[in-house]
């Protein structure tokens, strides 16, 4: 099988099963053959690590939120999705670009969305990006309440999620129902990636 670098990002609120999905339909394509790269943020560089501390902190403002996930999101695509991308593997990254837009924008009325656009113009748009969608009263009620980081109420996700949906609307980006069982999600995920590989 020829090797063609492609970069998926699975993005949705929290609870909406990103991470479950993105660990399923990596062990799929790599079952199938193709050599996979599965990463997520916030990433493991110090950046990253700083940024989870953080989402626990209500005391932190939300453009320190945006400004650190920038800069993670830059060390994560040059020193770790972009190297991958060279040699040829397709990279699956649970969550990335557009929930830095959904959440940060959704925390402040002075962060818009173009400035953080703006701010993570250095790290690279994924080939294919899929927004699972969930209504957050569901997404909420997956979580416990030490799993929950600061901006996660249902007020808040019904923001986060009303862009998520616009922007998929205004970029063309895939939404997915994922209010559904696993296994029904996944084959939805599934088909979409390979109809995309096919073109690459």
């Amino acid at each position: 099988m020829e090797d063609k670098p492609f970069f998926i990002a699975i993005e949705g609120i929290d609870g909406a099963g990103g991470s479950t999905h993105s660990k399923i339909l990596a062990n799929t394509l790599g079952e199938k053959g193709y050599r996979v790269y599965l990463t997520q943020e916030p990433s493991n560089s110090d950046v990253g690590i700083l940024l989870r501390k953080y989402l626990k902190d209500e005391k932190i403002p939300p453009s320190t939120d945006a400004l650190l996930f920038a800069a993670d999101r830059t060390i994560h695509y040059y020193n770790e999705i972009k190297p991958k991308l060279d040699e040829g593997y397709i990279v699956i990254s649970d969550r990335y670009l557009e929930s830095s837009i959904a959440y940060q924008s959704a925390q402040s009325e002075e962060i818009s969305v173009e400035w953080v656009k703006n701010i993570n113009k250095f790290a690279k748009k994924p080939d294919l990006t899929i927004i699972l969608d969930l209504d957050p009263k569901i997404s909420l009620a997956r979580k416990t309440q030490q799993d929950l980081e600061k901006f996660e109420n249902t007020p808040f996700l019904d923001k986060v999620r009303e862009i998520y949906l616009k922007r998929a609307k205004e970029e063309g980006h895939n939404v997915i129902n994922s209010d559904d069982i696993i296994e029904l999600v996944q084959e939805n995920i599934q088909k979409l990636v390979f109809e995309k590989l096919k073109l690459v």
